[in-house]
Protein backbone atom coordinates (compact mmCIF):
# COMPACT_ATOMS: atom_id res chain seq x y z
CA UNK A 1 0.00 0.00 0.00
CA UNK A 2 1.37 3.40 -0.96
CA UNK A 3 1.98 6.24 1.47
CA UNK A 4 -0.94 8.14 -0.11
CA UNK A 5 -3.25 5.13 0.35
CA UNK A 6 -2.20 4.76 4.00
CA UNK A 7 -2.86 8.46 4.60
CA UNK A 8 -6.30 8.27 2.94
CA UNK A 9 -7.22 5.25 5.05
CA UNK A 10 -6.03 6.94 8.27
CA UNK A 11 -8.10 10.06 7.50
CA UNK A 12 -11.09 7.92 6.48
CA UNK A 13 -10.96 6.05 9.81
CA UNK A 14 -10.70 9.34 11.72
CA UNK A 15 -13.72 10.81 9.92
CA UNK A 16 -15.83 7.68 10.36
CA UNK A 17 -15.16 7.86 14.11
CA UNK A 18 -17.54 10.82 14.48
CA UNK A 19 -21.14 10.25 15.64
CA UNK A 20 -23.38 9.10 12.78
CA UNK A 21 -20.63 9.53 10.17
CA UNK A 22 -21.15 7.34 7.10
CA UNK A 23 -19.26 6.82 3.88
CA UNK A 24 -20.92 7.39 0.52
CA UNK A 25 -19.74 7.47 -3.10
CA UNK A 26 -21.88 9.97 -5.04
CA UNK A 27 -20.39 10.80 -8.43
CA UNK A 28 -17.82 8.06 -7.79
CA UNK A 29 -15.98 10.13 -5.18
CA UNK A 30 -15.52 9.10 -1.54
CA UNK A 31 -17.42 11.36 0.81
CA UNK A 32 -18.08 11.16 4.52
CA UNK A 33 -21.48 12.47 5.60
CA UNK A 34 -23.41 13.13 8.77
CA UNK A 35 -27.19 12.94 8.48
CA UNK A 36 -26.98 13.28 4.71
CA UNK A 37 -24.64 16.29 4.70
CA UNK A 38 -21.10 15.97 3.40
CA UNK A 39 -18.32 17.12 5.70
CA UNK A 40 -15.40 15.49 3.88
CA UNK A 41 -14.46 14.70 0.30
CA UNK A 42 -11.44 12.36 0.35
CA UNK A 43 -9.55 10.60 -2.39
CA UNK A 44 -6.33 10.03 -4.19
CA UNK A 45 -4.89 9.54 -7.61
CA UNK A 46 -1.41 8.32 -8.49
CA UNK A 47 0.16 11.67 -7.66
CA UNK A 48 -1.88 13.35 -4.93
CA UNK A 49 -4.05 13.02 -1.87
CA UNK A 50 -7.20 15.10 -2.36
CA UNK A 51 -9.16 16.44 0.59
CA UNK A 52 -12.01 18.95 0.75
CA UNK A 53 -13.48 20.22 4.03
CA UNK A 54 -15.57 23.09 5.35
CA UNK A 55 -13.42 25.42 7.48
CA UNK A 56 -15.52 28.34 8.72
CA UNK A 57 -12.89 29.32 11.32
CA UNK A 58 -9.56 28.47 9.72
CA UNK A 59 -10.16 28.77 5.95
CA UNK A 60 -8.05 31.93 5.65
CA UNK A 61 -5.07 30.29 7.36
CA UNK A 62 -5.53 27.07 5.38
CA UNK A 63 -5.67 28.98 2.11
CA UNK A 64 -2.24 30.44 2.88
CA UNK A 65 -0.69 26.99 2.40
CA UNK A 66 0.83 26.15 -1.00
CA UNK A 67 -1.25 22.99 -1.57
CA UNK A 68 -4.72 24.47 -0.93
CA UNK A 69 -7.30 26.42 -2.91
CA UNK A 70 -10.91 27.54 -2.45
CA UNK A 71 -13.22 24.73 -3.48
CA UNK A 72 -14.77 25.13 -6.92
CA UNK A 73 -18.46 25.33 -7.74
CA UNK A 74 -18.85 28.39 -5.50
CA UNK A 75 -18.33 26.28 -2.37
CA UNK A 76 -15.17 28.25 -1.58
CA UNK A 77 -17.30 31.27 -0.73
CA UNK A 78 -18.90 29.20 2.05
CA UNK A 79 -15.57 28.29 3.64
CA UNK A 80 -14.85 25.06 1.76
CA UNK A 81 -11.14 24.43 1.16
CA UNK A 82 -9.58 21.84 -1.15
CA UNK A 83 -6.10 20.43 -0.60
CA UNK A 84 -4.07 18.53 -3.16
CA UNK A 85 -1.06 17.08 -1.43
CA UNK A 86 1.67 15.56 -3.63
CA UNK A 87 3.15 12.12 -3.12
CA UNK A 88 6.71 11.85 -1.80
CA UNK A 89 5.97 14.60 0.72
CA UNK A 90 5.29 14.23 4.41
CA UNK A 91 1.51 14.39 4.72
CA UNK A 92 0.38 16.58 7.65
CA UNK A 93 -2.11 14.04 9.06
CA UNK A 94 -2.59 15.85 12.37
CA UNK A 95 -3.49 19.10 10.60
CA UNK A 96 -5.86 17.25 8.27
CA UNK A 97 -7.50 15.54 11.27
CA UNK A 98 -8.02 18.98 12.83
CA UNK A 99 -9.61 20.16 9.59
CA UNK A 100 -11.91 17.13 9.53
CA UNK A 101 -12.93 17.92 13.12
CA UNK A 102 -13.70 21.55 12.24
CA UNK A 103 -15.65 20.47 9.17
CA UNK A 104 -17.70 17.91 11.11
CA UNK A 105 -18.54 20.49 13.78
CA UNK A 106 -19.57 22.98 11.06
CA UNK A 107 -21.89 20.54 9.28
CA UNK A 108 -23.27 18.22 11.97
CA UNK A 109 -26.41 19.06 13.95
CA UNK A 110 -25.73 20.71 17.32
CA UNK A 111 -27.12 17.67 19.14
CA UNK A 112 -24.30 15.53 17.69
CA UNK A 113 -21.60 18.16 18.18
CA UNK A 114 -22.50 18.34 21.88
CA UNK A 115 -21.60 14.63 22.16
CA UNK A 116 -18.00 15.40 21.26
CA UNK A 117 -15.31 16.15 23.79
CA UNK A 118 -13.70 19.54 23.10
Amino acid sequence: MSELSRAVQALRRAALGYPEAVEDFPWGDRTIKVRGKIFLFLGQDKETLNLTVKLPESADAALGLPFTSPTRYRLGRSGWVSARFPKNSEIPLDMFRDWIDESYRAVAPATLVRKLAR
